[in-house]
């Protein structure tokens, strides 16, 4: 049997991609759906790619981590947002790496800054590529001789475990799957699991602040770390390991979401967890968004910490979890390594029912009914993004956290920006909302969208339906990105979101750790 393969120019496993007839099927219900006839392109194989030479050429001494041929250089091109997989699928590599680069080791790592900053080549951090904002693509402008992408993903080890403290060391570029087989053993979990999960590192979690699969109280990687070592271009940055500290502004905080601008992060003390033992979940209806909305906010502020606390609109829940009685549906789950956790679900569910909650399936300890059915359709999702760009369908998410006195104004006004946009730029479409993450002061409003695309039109489409969604984000009180990170995609939202005197701080960082303005150009800072 062969390697299992990734594909170069869309999600996941060449493997697990739909297969014909599902593409067909999915193509005639989305043509139902929009009113529209569609039918599958195929995608271009590496034979066809046209990439440009190499402008760089690597020391000998550095020549064996280097690879320059056409599968290295198009894989690394691009993340998976929809622009970037659309553009791989059009065959159009518009920013190839010249050289992409492989390090051992911290020292690996080390040797290839010097030979950047020597060579006045852009360098460009590399995780597992799973960024949907554009924070891997080699788009650095003419000033650099070249781009060097630096996969992280040899760095993948559990390298030591503090039972006493509950703390592992890890390299960053160890994707989930693997980092998890190394604590599984030891009896623990990073419990740390985004979507993209499979296919994203350590390193990438931490340089995008990235947002986990579970809704309250520690969710973000930020709640994880215990200390980090970063290489920068002025030498490495190590902070130390301490529960908490009251000692100035954190250095951890200086790194977590710097994306890949100050330093190459490639190892972390992380807090680790006990494994699950005990697990309940319902799924919850409610006439309206707004009343699961109102009952979620309720949940959120009583203490609980729900692990999920998924809302679905009713467009939502008829996609994703086959509720088709016109209801939103909450996802609502505990799970504890220590103690059952039926009495705080039961309390779950008695604030829920106060707003019109009702539970059809019951308190479930595993994942059936509609709670089954979102969870495969959640995991399945990117998969079927990808088949709809070959479908020719424009098909995008974006999400924002906003406080709950905000929350009815943004939904309202971002839903109807978008719908005109869908309109005006597509001739129709659809937009759905979902919750992701809540807090006591507000949640994180994820929204999707897919519409008609006119034929080779798509990306132009995709850029006025994505500025129009992104002004209305921000016209209503939200964050440009609550877990996405900012990439070159959300850049210039993030310029009117973020303080001018951070700004200039942020700066100051860059020119203190990176005085050649190497690492990643263009991403959160000019």
């Amino acid at each position: 049997m062969g390697e299992r393969r990734r594909s170069w120019w869309g999600w996941g496993w060449e493997d697990e991609a739909l297969s014909a007839d599902q593409v067909s099927a999915l193509g005639a219900a989305v043509s139902a759906r929009l009113g529209v006839s569609l039918s599958a392109r195929p995608a271009p194989s590496l034979s066809e790619l046209e990439v440009p030479p190499p402008r760089l050429t690597p020391p000998s001494s550095l020549a064996e981590l280097c690879a320059v041929d056409v599968e290295s250089r198009a894989s690394h091109t691009y993340g998976k947002s929809y622009r970037d997989v659309a553009r791989a699928f059009e065959g159009r590599l518009e920013h190839p790496p010249d050289v992409v680069a492989r390090p051992r080791d911290e020292d690996d790592v080390v040797d290839l800054l010097d030979w950047c900053a020597d060579a006045r080549a852009a360098c460009v951090p590399y995780g597992a590529g799973s960024s949907v904002v554009g924070g891997v693509e080699c788009d650095v402008g003419s000033s650099f001789a070249g781009a060097v992408s630096m996969d992280l993903s040899s760095l993948d080890r559990v390298l030591g475990i503090d039972a006493v403290s509950r703390a592992a060391r890890i390299q960053a570029g160890a994707r989930g799957p693997v980092l998890e087989d190394q604590l599984r053993p030891r009896g623990y979990t990073l419990r740390h699991f985004p979507q993209s999960f499979e296919f994203s590192t350590l390193g990438g979690w931490l340089a995008t602040r990235s947002g986990g699969h579970y809704a309250s109280l520690y969710t973000h990687i930020d709640d994880f770390v215990e200390s980090m070592r970063v290489v920068t271009p002025g030498g490495i940055v190590e902070s130390r390991r301490l529960p908490g500290s009251g000692a100035g502004p954190s250095p951890d905080r200086m790194f977590l979401g710097s994306e890949g601008i100050l330093g190459v992060i490639t190892e972390a003390w992380m807090r680790v967890q006990d494994r699950v033992r005990f697990k309940a979940s319902a799924g919850v209806r409610f006439s309206s968004f707004v009343e699961g909305a109102q009952a979620v906010r309720a949940v959120a502020q009583s203490g609980l910490y729900p692990t999920n606390c998924r809302l679905l609109d009713p467009g939502e829940a008829m996609l994703s979890a086959g509720v088709d009685d016109g209801s939103a549906l909450l996802v609502l789950g505990f799970e504890s390594a220590d103690h059952p956790v039926d009495a705080w679900i039961s309390r779950a569910v008695e604030l829920c029912s106060d707003f019109g909650g009702t539970i059809p399936d019951g308190v479930k300890t595993s994942s059936e009914g509609a709670v089954g059915a979102w969870k495969n359709s959640f995991l399945r999702a990117p998969y079927g993004r990808d088949a709809l760009v070959s479908l020719g369908v424009i098909v995008d998410t974006f999400e924002t956290a906003v406080t709950w006195d905000r929350f009815e104004d943004l939904h309202a006004g971002v839903t109807a920006a978008v719908e005109k946009a869908l309109a005006d730029v597509c001739g129709g479409g659809w937009v759905t909302c979902r919750f992701t993450h809540v807090y006591p002061d507000g949640p994180a409003p994820y929204f999707s969208f897919f519409a008609p695309g006119r034929d080779r039109s798509q990306l132009s489409q995709w850029e006025e339906l994505k500025a129009a969604a992104s002004d209305a984000v921000l016209s209503f009180g939200g964050t440009i990105t609550h877990h996405h990170a900012v990439g070159r995609d959300h850049r210039r939202w993030y310029d009117q979101q973020r303080p001018d005197g951070f700004a200039r701080a942020l700066a100051a960082a860059k020119s203190a750790l990176d005085p050649a303005g190497i690492l990643n150009p263009g991403v959160l800072i000019g």
